[in-house]
């Protein structure tokens, strides 16, 4: 019995794990495809990980953060972490949806005005 309950954990817990995984990546995806439109310059150094680099040197990192099932954003004007919530990402303080903070983080540090 107990083997049965450790199991069944189990595949809930990987079963969560491969849907956030699926849902971190459909998110990257999207994300790169407008920075692509927007001809911005970023890099994918590692799977679950983009690099926005601007024309003063700084940078806006948009990783994966699997432990946490959060997609963590480092920018200038600091860090911030989403956790998925229905069908979206939203800011674990504010409740800001992923793709309006990201807007105006790359419009404040790169002067861009990008749509999601």
């Amino acid at each position: 019995m107990r083997e049965m309950l450790a199991r069944g954990t189990m595949t809930e817990i990987e079963s969560s794990e491969a849907a956030f995984n699926q849902a971190a990546a459909t998110t990257l995806a999207r994300i790169e495809q407008v920075l692509e439109d927007a001809d911005l310059d970023f890099e994918t150094p590692a799977d679950g990980i983009i690099e926005v680099e601007f024309d003063d040197g700084s940078k806006i990192i948009i990783n994966r953060h699997g432990v946490a099932r959060e997609l963590w954003v480092a920018a200038r004007s600091g860090g911030f972490h989403f956790k998925p919530q229905d069908a979206s990402w939203v800011d674990t303080k504010s409740g800001e949806p992923l793709y309006d903070k990201l807007a105006a983080l790359i419009a404040a540090q790169g002067g861009v005005m990008v749509r999601f």
